[in-house]
Order: C-alpha cells, then sequence, then structure tokens
C-alpha cells in the first residue's frame, strides 16, 4: 500500500479488502460513520456504569452516548441508496441532534431536571428526522416519478449527444467532401502519371529497339594494304557489296585504324543533310558547327488549343512557324516528351523519296521488323501480314512480292463490317500482304489491287530507323513533308505547303539547323 494516500482513499481500501468492493462512496463513509458511533455508544455507556448521579462524568457519557447513537442512525442510513433530498433530511437530522446534545451540556447538571424534557425533544427530533429520511421518504417516491426523471435526465443527455453528434457529422461531411476532392485530384494525377508511365515504357522499348538493331550489323570493317602500299578500309556488306570507303589512302596502319575508329564513332547520330548537285558541296576543309552546338534561330512554341490538349510548334525568330505537331497531347509531361523526341530525331532523320511509290521497312512496338507500301501521298496502299526477328527477314518478304508478284494471287473479299478488303496469298495459302484498310465498294479494292500491281515492282526498299523525312504532294497539288518514326507515328509536320519539291526540302534542312537546339517557350 502506498504511503501517500489519504485518509478517505486509506478507509476505502480497507473497506474493500476487508468487506468487499462499494457500490458508491457513500457506502463506505456510512459504514464508518456507524462504526464510529458504535464505539462511541459504547464508551458512553462503560462511563455512565460507574458514575454518580449529577456528576461531571456522567453528564460527559451522556454526551457521548447520545453522540453515538446519533452517528449509528446516520451511519445506517447513509449507506442506503438514497436521492439527494433523503441525504439532506439525514444530515439536518444530525445537525439537531447535536443541538439538543449542547443544550444538554449548557443545562447539566444545575438546570437538567426543568429543561430535560424539551432537550429530549430536540434530541429526538433529530431522530425522527433522520428516521423519515432513511425510511419515510423514499415511501413516498414512486417507483415512476424515479423512472420519469431518470428518462428525463437520459432524454437531457439524448439531447446532448445528438447535438454533438450533430457537429461530429457535419466535420465529417466536410471531412468527407475534401477527402472526395482530394480523391479526384488524385485520380486525375493518376491518369497523368498512368499515361507518362506508358509513355516512358514506350520510350524504354524503343530505346531498347534501337540498342538492339545498333547491336546487330550485316556488314564489316575490312583493313588492308593497297598495291601502292597505303594502308585503306572499306565497309563491305555480306552480300558484298562496298558500303563505304576511306576515300583516301594512310602511310601507317594505325592511321587507317583510327580513321575507322573515327567513322564508328561519329557515324552513329551523325546528321543527314541533302545536297540536290554536287556542285553545292561545301569544300572538304570546310568545318561546320553540329546543330546542337549552333545558336538556334527557332523556339518550340508549347500552349493549349481549344479543345484542351496541349500542343508545339517550332516558330522562327522571323515568326515563320518551321513545323507543328501532327496530334494533340493531354499532359505537359506528354508535350515535353515529343519536343525531346524532335530534337533528337530531326539531325540523324534520313530522306525518304517516293517516286511515287516506296515500300518502308521498319520496326513496330514490339520489336518485330515489318514492311508497307506507301505513295508519296501519305497514303498506305500494302502492308505486310506479319512481324518478322530480323531485319533481313523483312527485306526478303519484300523482295519476293517484287518478284513473284505475277505468281501470287489477289483476293477481294467482304469483312464482317460489310467493307471489302484485298490479300496477297502464296501458292501455299500463306497471307503475305493485305489492304490494310476496308473500301465501301468492291470496284474500289479492285482499283486498290491494280495499283499495288502497278508500283509494287518498281518501288524502292526505304529503311526508316529510327525516324524519316517524308516528302510529299497533297491533294491540292503542294508539296509537303512530315517526320514519321519508325512505328508509323508522325512526329511533325511542315504545317504548310510549298510550290515545289526543294521548297519542301528547304524547309525540312532548316528544321534540321534549329530544332535540336531550339529551346521551349510556354504562350
Amino acid at each position: 500500500m502506498a504511503t501517500d494516500l489519504s485518509s478517505n482513499e486509506l478507509l476505502v481500501t480497507w473497506y474493500r479488502e476487508r468487506i468487499g468492493d462499494p457500490a458508491t462512496e457513500d457506502e463506505v463513509m456510512g459504514y464508518w460513520i456507524f462504526v464510529l458511533g458504535a464505539l462511541l455508544g459504547v464508551l458512553g455507556i462503560l462511563l455512565l456504569i460507574p458514575s454518580e448521579p449529577a456528576s461531571s462524568i456522567r453528564g460527559w457519557a451522556i454526551v457521548i452516548a447520545a453522540l453515538g447513537l446519533s452517528l449509528l442512525l446516520a451511519g445506517s442510513i447513509v449507506r442506503l441508496p438514497l436521492r439527494e433530498y433523503s441525504s439532506l433530511l439525514v444530515l439536518a437530522g444530525v445537525l439537531v441532534t447535536v443541538g439538543g446534545i449542547i443544550w444538554f451540556l449548557v443545562a447539566y447538571p444545575d438546570n437538567w431536571r426543568p429543561r430535560s424534557s424539551p432537550i429530549i425533544v430536540v434530541y429526538a427530533l433529530g431522530l425522527l428526522l433522520m428516521t423519515f429520511g432513511g425510511v419515510f421518504a423514499p415511501l413516498l417516491t414512486t417507483r415512476a416519478e424515479e423512472d420519469v426523471s431518470k428518462l428525463q435526465d437520459q432524454l437531457d443527455d439524448t439531447i446532448a449527444d445528438e447535438s454533438d453528434l450533430a457537429s461530429v457529422i457535419d466535420d465529417l461531411r466536410g471531412h468527407i467532401a475534401d477527402a472526395e476532392a482530394d480523391e479526384e485530384d488524385l485520380a486525375r494525377e493518376l491518369e497523368t502519371l498512368r499515361a507518362e508511365l506508358s509513355a516512358t515504357l514506350a520510350d524504354e522499348a524503343d530505346l531498347a529497339a534501337q540498342l538492339r538493331t545498333l547491336r546487330e550489323s550485316q556488314a564489316r570493317f575490312e583493313l588492308y594494304e593497297d598495291a601502292g602500299g597505303e594502308w585503306r578500309w572499306r565497309l563491305r556488306h555480306r552480300n558484298g557489296n562496298i558500303t563505304a570507303t576511306s576515300g583516301e589512302g594512310y602511310t601507317q596502319k594505325h592511321n587507317a585504324q583510327n580513321g575507322l575508329a573515327s567513322i564508328r564513332r561519329d557515324a552513329l547520330g551523325a546528321t543527314v543533310t541533302l545536297i540536290e548537285e554536287e556542285a553545292q558541296l561545301p569544300a572538304e576543309d570546310d568545318p561546320f558547327e553540329p546543330p546542337e552546338d549552333r545558336e538556334s534561330q527557332a523556339t518550340f512554341e508549347a500552349y493549349e488549343d481549344n479543345a484542351s490538349e496541349y500542343r508545339w510548334r517550332l516558330r522562327h525568330d522571323n515568326g515563320h512557324i518551321l513545323a507543328d505537331g501532327g496530334e494533340g497531347y493531354d499532359s505537359r509531361a506528354n508535350l515535353a516528351r515529343a519536343i525531346d523526341s524532335v530534337r533528337e530525331y530531326v539531325g540523324p532523320a534520313q530522306y525518304l523519296r517516293f517516286d511515287p511509290t516506296a515500300f518502308e521497312i521498319y520496326q513496330d512496338n514490339a520489336g518485330e521488323y515489318r514492311w508497307r507500301l506507301v505513295h508519296r501521298n501519305g497514303n498506305i496502299l500494302a502492308d505486310g501480314g506479319e512481324g518478322y526477328s530480323r531485319y533481313h527477314d523483312a527485306r526478303r518478304a519484300v523482295d519476293r512480292i517484287q518478284e513473284d508478284l505475277d505468281s501470287l494471287d489477289f483476293e477481294i473479299y467482304e469483312d464482317n463490317a460489310a467493307e471489302y478488303r484485298w490479300r496477297l496469298s502464296s501458292t501455299n495459302d500463306r497471307i503475305v500482304a493485305d489492304s490494310g484498310e476496308g473500301y465501301t465498294e468492291r470496284s474500289e479494292a479492285a482499283d486498290a489491287v491494280e495499283r499495288v500491281e502497278n508500283y509494287a515492282p518498281d518501288a524502292d526498299v526505304l529503311d526508316v530507323t529510327p525516324a524519316a523525312f517524308e516528302v510529299y504532294e497533297d491533294a491540292g497539288g503542294e508539296w509537303r513533308w512530315r517526320l514519321r518514326h519508325r512505328n508509323g507515328n508522325i512526329i511533325a509536320d511542315s504545317g504548310e505547303g510549298y510550290a515545289d519539291r526543294s521548297g519542301a526540302w528547304n524547309a525540312i534542312d532548316g528544321v534540321k539547323r534549329n530544332a535540336p537546339a531550339a529551346p521551349t517557350e510556354d504562350i
């Protein structure tokens, strides 16, 4: 037991350990009042027996015994679970008995006999008040009144609880509204992140495909000493064709090796510039700045159109629009990636010539090589029915179609969407090409077959790696250009037409010069 417990706590603890757990604190208090009254009563009787009549000892014995009787009765009543007014009557009764005892002390012994009756009446009145508070007052209060009182208290508590609950509900509604708003914001952010992740994964797949392409080669460098004793190198394809030579001889072998290493290092990522005539070639000792090191005279303008899509355009410092995006984007992050891809691809992008058609061999998003027959107006006349794991497999497929077109069978059929299509089958019924689109009339599909039969045998084969510029004539007779990724997506286009093809070539050169180092500006 702790030593710092108060006396009241000590009494309660003793009661709990020796008697039992009290229902109320009044139960413990009444018990100890009862014990005190019993002790005082016994002490008073013990003092009264040997005392002389009218002596002071007898007077104190009567006082102690009377006080003990009062406390004995009060303690018995206080232990009961009484209402508040009953407790007040008990307290009043104790005070009245104490008043009678004090009156006895004043009157005893000289005036005791003449005043004994009123003193006894006062004392008895105090006992009566305590008895009434403990016995008769509870009888006057019905259970219904108590129930009504309790129900009223419960009702008051319920009203208070409902008021508190209403306040809590209002707070919860506010929190729920805030949470829903936050959830909508998070959903939008999540959708944006998903789109960015999808674009990132596509970029990673594209980069992986480029790396695979870089690791694959169908040629080798050959280092040799010519008849004049000079060292030279040449790049020879597996089919025997010489694709590049050193152009000059070297007096020492290691100089030739350094020249070869320079080609291997600088060829990857080198920009492509179209020069129409040999007379326009710059002098061999004429240096030039790479586009990324040259100060750009243009700016990428990023803006939001009326459809709430983000777009870009490349504007020259003179106000002329050099290029714009072929599509809108749902987020600024996707727009930024599109601009970065333009900066990355325009320099090394090849010039594709469709005269008037050409086969494009490209790599799709799954890393497979495919082919398509494209007209210079941009229409896809035919495409392969399958992808190939290697570039030369797709190239052989194109060669077989060009060589064996007369022996292959064109079939025109109606698909489930009630559109007419054509497909080209080999002798073993294997589909080697199809129309790629449907036609509303059978005659239109027949015209498409005739175009393929006319153009395919003489069409050049173009390698789209990783992007290329296409110059074509639109329906209005104007020449335009577009930058097409090898997956078929249009990265950029001219935005306007030109009167002749050379105007489109000059526009491409302007984009190649200015796009790689052009800054981005939000408008």
